[in-house]
């Protein structure tokens, strides 16, 4: 079985997480929102998390996600049943043309900002010219799945079910088990621990593999 994985937003916690990534061998997917990233890092404490996130500078990206898989979160992380269509394909055409640009590689993923879609703005992510879009919906097994541009994970990384969804996976042989969620979510050492133990006990598991998200839909 494959395991995948994608976190949201581009905030510095993310260079942690890749620490730890990098160390177990692990693959993963971030989700990027261009116009976020500014010259220099900006962003500030949250209640809700009693912690400071910032996003990162638009300069250290490159560097920073280097040996990783980028996608598309759009431009500015709108609602996106909010908006007109045609503001909606501004914020998807050009995001994918700007990360595109900034690191020379395919942008062929998309994840919709707060997990909304409907068929209009799912066309306009295949209309762009990725190979899935994410949601936030919990569905296992997550293959196979009607529409890639519908693509529901099993779970988040904190889902209290997260070991027993893993396990439904591997016995229903889709092939594939996948979880999201954003660093900032990981809030104490004690955390930061779990995380790093959940990566080691999959990394261990024989019967399973990090796989690369674009490849389950496109050979590139």
């Amino acid at each position: 079985m494959r395991i995948f994985q994608c976190w949201d937003d581009g905030v510095t916690d993310d260079i942690r997480l890749m620490d730890i990534l990098r160390r177990h061998d692990a693959k993963a997917t971030f989700n990027l929102n261009p116009a976020s990233h500014q010259a220099e890092r900006h962003g500030g404490f949250v209640e809700k998390w009693n912690k400071t996130i910032q996003r990162l500078a638009k300069s250290e990206l490159k560097s920073v996600y280097a040996g990783f898989t980028i996608a598309n979160h759009s431009l500015t992380h709108p609602h996106p049943t909010a908006i007109s269509v045609a503001t909606w394909r501004t914020e998807v055409f050009d995001a994918r043309k700007l990360l595109q640009d900034w690191f020379q590689q395919p942008v062929l993923g998309f994840a919709y900002p707060f997990g909304e879609f409907d068929e209009a703005t799912s066309d306009v992510v295949r209309e762009a010219g990725h190979v899935y879009g994410r949601t936030t919906k919990r569905v296992t097994p997550c293959l196979p799945v009607d529409d890639p541009m519908r693509f529901h994970p099993d779970c988040h990384f904190h889902a209290t079910d997260f070991w027993d969804r893993y396990e439904q996976a591997k016995t229903s042989h889709c092939g594939a088990f996948y979880f999201w969620g954003h660093s900032y979510e990981i809030c104490t050492e004690r955390e930061w621990a779990d995380f790093e133990g959940k990566i080691v006990r999959i990394g261990n598991d024989e019967d399973t593999e990090w796989g690369d998200l674009p490849t389950l839909f496109s050979p590139a």
